[in-house]
């Protein structure tokens, strides 16, 4: 194996180049060498372990529940791979957001979190704050695991009038509703903050809902004006139901609905969140979404949506057509962020999937999230009332534009410029395909009429972007990337943009492992995580069977927000 540089006085960057130089892969590194002196010692678990997991479709591993039996070792995967600009733990494990709320004066994001091992268990509420929804600051543990059960997914809210009852006269504060969960039962807690949200402790009589089951999580809380009551959405999960229930004072709830069971078959309905979201042009709907663990279409782990309307007791959706909101693997969990200035409607989701988020190859930390994404509704080409996801607020983190001039392509030819190694990069391009001639061949394999983004390396490593433009079809191609191989971790992703249009429009965030394509207007959107087993480093604009018109194109390398150890 080629012997890879580890002194200390090696930068970040020359060790980054160092590896593309010798083709040597990360993949390939052993666990035992380090890239920084010495295990890394992550908080112990306690004592005993436990002999059974709570009922979901993602158990700690059989042989390790909750904690390994080796050191957990920081190697140069954990920092090759590790993003600039997304949120990822310091070490241990993270999925689902949790409590997405801005309190007025910082964003909180609370994250499933297990910190004692990069495996699934004994969850927690990781926490982090931020002023900008991207520059995050860790916080110590929010909630933790008690006697009573693991702290599973729940939300956050604002409790300004004290309705609950629980805060000093004339004061409000933050309140957390979560699923404690054991081997026997998952049951609705209620918690109070009198610290600005950077701990919760539970009121002495949890729980506040309980219905005997041991499927039955993940409630998300709203405040619906017009009843003027609060609202849980609660995830009956093996029933394929969500519950509806009301209360006035966050403590007593009645139930007044289910929904469903709608939607993918799947195994276990989870995370539901109900919120109001503004149609383009006017208007808004209601829109439900409910996360589907294992039976995606694309396998494992996808977040499904309805839009209708909510009365303040049922959810109806409009028709019998149901949305994902991903056309790729890599996000789950979705949840929205309350108490948004300007009522803006914004999201982030665990960027994983439980078919193989316990055996990616960092070491010492698991787990990502999304960038913050706004979320409005729109009527595509059909007609159909579909949400657009973007970015939000990513303009910010723009440095000086990567110089990038292509505006005609022929077939057959391309057009390509050296990537900045170990830094997240953005691309935006409108681009449309020229219109085939009747006398043009078919191309290598029937490639015709094909715009191609690469982005690649000399060892013959290429993560693909492409545009069918006679059949309007874009796809996600990840399989030449050898850094990490598993059965489940299945290689393309295509989805349908406009019928009978040569042109696309596409924004793409490149950012170590992680990658958001933003297609369509961001009617079409896929997250993706990437393990290349050596930097990439060009990109490769490329146009097969006939040529394409490049009419916008920005290319920029995004500032580094996340205070961890990366490749840059």
């Amino acid at each position: 194996m080629t012997k890879r540089p580890t002194a200390p006085g090696l930068s970040r960057r020359t060790a980054l180049a160092s590896l593309l130089a010798t083709g040597g892969g990360v993949v390939g590194l052993s666990i035992a060498q380090a890239a920084e002196p010495g295990p890394q010692a992550p908080p112990r678990a306690p004592e005993g372990e436990r002999k059974a997991e709570p009922n979901a479709s993602h158990p700690s591993p059989a042989d390790q529940p909750g904690a390994t039996s080796h050191p957990v070792i920081r190697t140069q995967a954990d920092a090759l791979y590790r993003p600039t600009i997304h949120y990822t733990p310091e070490h241990g494990f993270m999925n689902d957001p949790n409590g997405l709320i801005h309190d007025g004066a910082v964003y909180h994001l609370y994250y499933q979190y297990d910190p004692f091992a990069p495996y699934a268990g004994r969850v927690h509420w990781g926490h982090a704050t931020s002023p900008d929804l991207l520059s995050w600051e860790d916080q110590p543990i929010a909630l933790s695991e008690t006697p009573e059960g693991e702290a599973f997914t729940g939300c956050a809210v604002l409790d300004t009038q004290n309705t609950s009852g629980l805060f000093p006269a004339g004061k409000g504060g933050l309140v957390a509703l979560y699923t404690r969960a054991t081997p026997r039962k998952q049951t609705q807690f209620l918690a109070i903050s009198d610290d600005q949200g950077k701990s919760f402790k539970d009121i002495a009589h949890n729980p506040v809902l309980d219905i005997g089951s041991n499927s039955f999580r993940d409630p998300k809380v709203i405040f619906h004006k017009p009843t003027g009551q609060w609202v849980m959405v609660v995830a009956k999960a093996r029933l394929h139901q969500i519950a509806f229930y009301a209360s006035i004072d966050l403590q007593h709830w009645t139930h007044t609905s289910d929904f469903g069971p709608s939607g993918l078959f799947g195994v276990d309905y989870e995370c539901p969140n109900l919120i109001e979201i503004p149609i383009e042009g006017g208007g808004s709907r209601w829109v439900l979404f409910i996360s589907v663990n294992p039976g995606g279409p694309t396998g494992g782990s996808i977040t499904q949506y309805f839009v209708g309307s909510f009365d303040g007791s049922r959810f109806t959706p409009d028709d019998t057509v149901i949305g994902l909101t991903d056309f790729a693997k890599d996000a789950y969990a979705l949840q929205c962020y309350e108490n948004m200035p300007g009522g803006e409607t914004v999201s982030i989701a665990w960027l994983g999937n439980w078919q193989y988020c316990q055996e990616l190859p960092t070491q010492s930390w698991r787990g990502c999230m999304t960038l913050p994404r706004l979320m409005t509704l729109r009527h595509d080409s059909a007609g159909w009332l579909r949400l657009a996801q973007a970015p939000r607020g990513l303009e910010t983190l723009r440095e000086a534009p990567v110089p990038f001039t292509c505006q005609k392509l022929a077939a057959g030819a391309s057009a390509s410029v050296p990537l900045p190694l170990g830094a997240a990069l953005e691309l935006t391009l409108s681009v449309t395909v020229d219109q085939m001639t009747p006398d043009l061949p078919l191309g290598d394999k029937g490639r015709t009429g094909r715009f191609v983004i690469v982005f690649g390396n000399d060892l013959g490593e290429n993560l693909t972007i492409g545009f069918d433009a006679f059949s309007g079809q874009l796809w996600i191609d990840r399989a030449d990337l050898n850094g990490f191989k598993q059965p489940f971790f299945t290689g393309q992703f295509s989805t349908a943009l406009n019928p009978d249009d040569r042109h696309f429009d596409v924004r793409i965030v490149l950012d170590a492992c992680t990658l958001e394509v933003f297609a369509n207007g961001g009617l079409s959107v896929g997250t993706a995580l990437l393990f290349p087993a050596n930097p990439l480093s060009f990109l490769k604009l490329e146009a097969t069977g006939t040529g394409a018109t490049i009419e916008t194109l920005s290319f920029y390398r995004l500032k580094k927000v996340m205070p961890r150890e990366t490749a840059l």
